[in-house]
């Protein structure tokens, strides 16, 4: 190797040393400028200066445990089996029966009002927080920061933000109160911000939608999202499937109606073997995991679930959970 190559070789060395320095360098300041137009664009948009001044005081620069938390998500790195079986437990299975018995009264009146069958809400409840036993400790704002300004899906993550300063700006809810997931998802059903604003109602009547404190807030809230996403109290989620030999694989998926009836001319049947209910009910057929994967036969119901969480295994889970929560009540 001649003096040529090996000096040519040090000075694109010493180029990638200094222009390492500098993106560590420019990384905190560009962080600090995204900040300060974020709230720029917020208190144009309405949100007072003295909600700005708080919520944003303590922010920090973007929280690496909650990009690493964003990249792994168990919905694309469990199989379906794996996903269900999780939160389909014997021990939440029997939570949601005692759920089912301790707020009788107010499910009650939640399912008359919004028809929503209260097994579904206690199942959700179940897979969403634990009934409310790990509804986060992350602090929203910081969490939707870090998502917002990481930029994969910093659009979203943007609006979600936006709608979080909103809150503190409109409600008597305080910074402290606002904890949530890794994702800025909150209370009991893990709303996130804009679900807060959209779907939140006050059923105990004290002035105040509170899904962290109040049961019934949260039953109520859970319900009027599913409601306004099309939620049928007269029918099921779906039911998992037996495919016949030789079944046509261009049939499934969600843009596909056929009747029950049709769906049993083709060969599907119960999982059990037996004949699918005779009601001329339009169902879609999918499997997830793809061809030779569990099957399942889908109403409407299961794409209001998606409309909670764009997730097929969630809304399986959620089904199944119901499902078996119900099964000696």
């Amino acid at each position: 190797m001649n003096n040529l190559v090996i000096l040519f070789l040090v000075i694109v060395s010493l180029l990638g040393a200094a222009v390492s320095r500098g993106d560590a360098q420019d990384k905190p300041q560009g962080f600090s400028v995204w900040l300060a137009e974020l709230r720029a664009e917020a208190q144009a948009a309405g949100i007072s200066k003295k909600t700005l001044d708080t919520a944003l005081a303590s922010v920090e620069a973007p929280q690496q445990e909650v990009l690493e938390k964003d990249l792994n998500q168990p919905e694309k790195t469990q199989s379906l089996a794996d996903y269900v079986t999780i939160r389909v437990s014997e021990k939440r299975i029997a939570e949601g029966r005692r759920m089912l018995r301790r707020y009788a009264t107010w499910l009650g009146r939640i399912e008359k009002r919004y028809g929503v069958q209260r097994r579904f809400i206690v199942a959700l409840w179940g897979i969403e927080s634990g009934y409310g036993q790990q509804t986060g400790h992350v602090s929203v704002i910081q969490a939707l920061v870090t998502l917002a300004y990481d930029g994969r899906r910093g659009s979203f993550f943007r609006k979600e933000l936006l709608e979080a300063l909103r809150i503190l700006d409109d409600e008597p809810v305080t910074l402290q109160q606002m904890q949530g997931s890794w994702a800025g998802a909150m209370g009991h059903f893990q709303f996130m911000p804009s679900s807060y604003r959209s779907y939140a109602v006050d059923a105990d009547g004290d002035g105040h939608r509170d899904i962290w404190n109040s049961i019934p807030d949260a039953l109520a809230s859970a319900a009027n999202y599913l409601a306004k996403s099309g939620w049928n109290n007269k029918q099921t989620w779906g039911r998992p499937v037996r495919l016949p030999h030789k079944f046509d694989n261009s049939l499934t998926g969600l843009e596909t109606r056929l009747s029950l009836p049709r769906w049993q001319a083709i060969g599907v049947r119960r999982s059990n073997g037996g004949a699918l209910p005779r009601r001329r009910l339009q169902a879609s057929l999918i499997i997830p995991e793809g061809p030779g994967g569990p099957a399942f036969l889908v109403y409407d119901n299961f794409r209001a679930l998606r409309r909670w969480n764009r997730s097929n295994a969630f809304a399986v889970a959620v089904g199944t959970l119901a499902d078996r929560i119900a099964e000696q009540n």
